[in-house]
């Protein structure tokens, strides 16, 4: 193996090159994002230092974090982050890669007026209610998961931000001691929605997603028809309901909601136009 020099952009050119041939989309911006975590610099200066010689000592665990990209680990668990909502969380296997399309509900939720109680279910790392808690310091935050895994790596976050008022309850959906106790004024949850017949079929990044956290029943719905009846036992009447959702969801999940009596039932859509969240109110007595 050469123990050579090379300039950076002929490192980044080989990089790409092999991302490409292995299928990763968007292989330049991956390869960026690798090299700058090596070197420990923003991705944007590398374009500064193009002429930059790197070693074997530089260009060593880079080959190491590109093979694995190649084989389809996810950037984010390359790199130990994820971005969400202009912070940077903690991003592991233990809990699902937070989307872009969930910054759109937390947005939504940072609309009501109001609010002085929240829950938020299947919370995976944190990410909603985190973010919630430091835009929203004057409200009270609890954070429910059936996995152990997710709360860690919530509570990780939650030191990293330097958050303690967002309280982590292991619980399979909503925590028993909050039924038939009226007080929350928000819900929100990214529950899993795809359709068990579909996880095969799912890309091998996505696949590195604990399938507790992917896996919605045979329709996709399974926990959304369970939560429906739950969080109208804790809401305060007026309180919200707000819900992420698969796509060609919004109907169903609208009739469901429906059913159980709740009011102003609203689909509203993600970056692609497409009915992604779903946001209900419990009727007043």
């Amino acid at each position: 193996m050469s123990t050579t020099s090379m300039p950076l952009v002929d490192v980044l050119k080989g990089a790409t090159e092999f991302l490409n041939k292995q299928g990763v989309d968007q292989p330049r911006l991956n390869a960026e994002h690798l090299l700058a975590h090596v070197l420990g610099i923003k991705r944007l200066d590398l374009y500064l230092q193009f002429d930059r010689a790197l070693g074997e000592e530089e260009r060593s665990p880079l080959r190491d974090l590109i093979r694995k990209r190649g084989a389809g680990i996810p950037l984010q668990h390359l790199l130990g982050s994820v971005e969400f909502c202009g912070r940077l969380f903690k991003s592991d296997p233990r809990a699902l890669i937070p989307r872009p399309e969930t910054e759109l509900l937390v947005e939504r939720a940072l609309t009501y007026q109001g609010l002085s109680r929240i829950l938020d279910v299947a919370t995976g790392s944190g990410v909603i209610p985190l973010t919630l808690a430091l835009e929203r310091p004057e409200t009270e935050v609890f954070a429910s998961d059936i996995s152990p895994e997710a709360l860690g790596l919530a509570r990780d976050n939650a030191e990293l931000l330097g958050v303690d008022r967002v309280t982590f309850l292991e619980a399979d959906l909503i925590p028993n001691n909050f039924l038939g106790r009226e007080g929350f004024d928000l819900i929100t949850a990214n529950l899993p929605y795809i359709p068990s017949t579909e996880i095969p079929t799912l890309s091998r990044e996505v696949l590195q997603d604990p399938i507790l956290a992917l896996d919605g029943g045979i329709n996709g719905i399974d926990l959304i028809i369970r939560i429906a009846p739950l969080a109208l036992d804790c809401l305060s009447p007026g309180g919200r309901l707000l819900l992420e959702i698969g796509i060609d969801q919004s109907d169903e999940v609208m009739n469901i909601l429906s059913r159980y009596n709740y009011r102003d039932i609203t689909a509203l859509p993600d970056y692609q136009g497409i009915p992604r969240f779903v946001e209900a109110v419990k009727r007043t007595r």
